[in-house]
């Protein structure tokens, strides 16, 4: 892979990851949570996530094409499960049930916002899955080509970190209102993508046609 080559990786990666607009929803997901353990969910997240996305480098063409799963139908499917956070996110019910909660210690492994919907569909989604495919999949020339694909992937999850990093920060700078307010707000906006999803889902499966894509 040349430098050239390279760039275009990362951007692409970095466009569909979106680390910045990721730093926001850590904050709305994990509100009411230390330090320690949002830093914890956030190293979580990030290791099912490369592993997600590595998986998917390696043999994600094989695997979809092996069970009949389109890439459509990650996107409708992805969007469905972010419709549902962006719910929980409008009606602050993941807030009440946190608040309710005596210390990080006690938190409900079920409510750990880690995996789903972090790890998956936020960072790890259909999009990121779809890249990951079509950078290390196809005309794979040697291996030092997967080796400057996990490298670029590395580099993408590290930006993704450092926006994590400041996101306790940035939370004690909006306040209990400010983030009331922000939470509110991504839920709207999540609710929004996750119709775009399932909207891109369907015209790649030609059940519609003619909507634009994000």
């Amino acid at each position: 892979m040349s430098h050239s080559e390279a760039l275009t990786a990362f951007v692409t990666l970095f466009v569909v990851v979106d680390p910045i607009g990721l730093a926001p929803l850590f904050i709305a997901l994990t509100h009411g949570m230390s330090h320690r353990a949002r830093l914890r969910v956030g190293l979580r997240a990030l290791a099912v996530a490369a592993g997600l996305l590595t998986v998917f480098a390696l043999f994600g063409d094989k695997l979809l094409s092996a069970i009949g799963i389109s890439m459509p139908a990650f996107r409708i499917s992805g969007g469905l499960l972010l419709f549902l956070t962006a719910l929980d996110m409008l009606f602050e019910r993941r807030t009440q049930r946190r608040e309710g909660q005596s210390a990080a210690h006690a938190e409900d492994a079920a409510d750990d916002p880690s995996v789903f919907p972090l790890a998956m569909p936020l960072i790890a989604g259909p999009g990121a899955m779809a890249t990951m495919i079509l950078l290390g999949g196809g005309p794979r020339q040697d291996s030092l080509h997967f080796v400057a694909v996990l490298a670029v992937l590395a580099v993408v999850l590290l930006c993704v970190l450092a926006m994590f990093l400041i996101a306790t920060p940035l939370e004690r700078a909006l306040g209990r209102t400010g983030t009331m307010v922000v939470t509110r707000l991504l839920g709207m906006l999540l609710a929004a993508l996750s119709v775009q999803f399932i909207l891109d889902g369907l015209r790649g499966a030609g059940i519609i046609a003619g909507i634009t894509g994000r």
